[in-house]
């Protein structure tokens, strides 16, 4: 059965980012953010904060999910998935809220979702009094808001502090090999580009989706409420359900050493392209690659130790230079 997601308390801390990340596991921080002027306006009404956060809305146009309400608000497919099961639209935050307002007064109202908004794009001037004092100033966050919306389980490749700011959301994580447990959803078919699970948590004896309770043996679990915040480690996979009317999460994705040159942005590609590369070849070859990436990739021991490090080329450090270098070689190969 899930477990609770281990509880951090920040307070009194001056290495906070050092013990969440080197934890290498989802945590809850209660209270993280409770001193922001938005979670006193959520905690006060849904129309408080409906008016709060408008009022930092410069009418830029963001993404949204529109569901109807016969998909019980999980962002998904059709059921043969071919298709996503919403509508896509830009409004401008403003716009949204007042939608979500009046879904309200529905008895069966659709999902809305605005999705992963650039607050600095839309919200600019609610930068200046909320933000999370031991993050890079650099760290642009983004914004959620929607009603009652699931988004399947998903990874993200980015370290994760995800923030309730309205209403209430519940979190379960699973670590990353439970990806074979998952039913992960088309790589280059995904419905808001990360690929997902297409078994749903709340069915978890649906006949199709046997092995989805052995994932759930190793869930993590957490409810948070406004004021209150997870960090996600890269590439853990987390099931995010938003359980109020109007619900609002500001997030905060970075990876270290990013616009270094070094990281890439996404290795999502590097995944497509060893998909195309090695499933269609036959086992014995398939096992000879596997055994050649887990030797100089994966491994935690050093494949160029008996080399001098004048020689070591790719298998030693890379500075920006050779980084350019090799990512052409790459591209010839391809």
């Amino acid at each position: 059965m899930p477990v609770p997601m281990e509880e951090f308390v920040v307070d009194g801390r001056d290495d906070v980012l050092d013990a969440i990340v080197g934890s290498e596991r989802p945590l809850v921080m209660r209270g993280l953010v409770k001193h922001w002027p938005i979670v006193a306006a959520a905690r006060e009404s849904e129309s408080a904060f409906v008016a709060r956060l408008s009022g930092f809305d410069n009418g830029t146009p963001v993404d949204a999910l529109l569901m109807p309400p016969g998909e019980d608000g999980v962002v998904g497919y059709s059921a043969d998935l071919q298709h996503f099961n919403f509508r896509h639209q830009r409004v401008s935050v403003s716009q949204g809220l007042q939608h979500l307002q009046q879904f309200n007064r529905q008895e069966q109202p659709p999902a809305l979702a605005m999705q992963s908004a650039p607050i600095a794009a839309c919200l600019p001037g609610f930068l200046a009094e909320h933000s999370v004092p031991f993050l890079d100033a650099a760290i642009q966050p983004r914004i959620w808001i929607g009603n009652k919306v699931t988004t399947p389980a998903h990874f993200d490749e980015f370290h994760n502090i995800a923030c309730v700011v309205s209403g209430s959301r519940r979190f379960t994580l699973f670590p990353p090999e439970q990806v074979r447990n998952l039913y992960v959803g088309p790589l280059d078919f995904a419905p808001t580009g990360a690929a997902i699970s297409v078994a749903r948590l709340d069915r978890p004896d649906d006949p199709r989706y046997p092995r989805l309770k052995l994932a759930l043996e190793h869930a993590w679990v957490a409810e948070l409420q406004p004021g209150d915040a997870t960090y996600m480690p890269p590439m853990w996979w987390h099931h995010v359900a938003s359980l109020g009317s109007i619900n609002a999460l500001v997030n905060y994705w970075w990876k270290p050493g990013l616009g270094s040159g070094l990281v890439p942005q996404t290795l999502l590609g590097c995944l497509l392209h060893c998909v195309l590369g090695f499933k269609s070849l036959p086992p014995a070859e398939r096992k000879a690659w596997r055994e050649l990436l887990d030797h100089y990739v994966f491994s935690d021991e050093d494949p160029a130790a008996h080399i001098p490090p004048s020689r070591r080329g790719v298998l030693g450090p890379l500075d920006a230079q050779q980084v350019a270098k090799l990512r052409e070689t790459v591209l010839r190969y391809l």
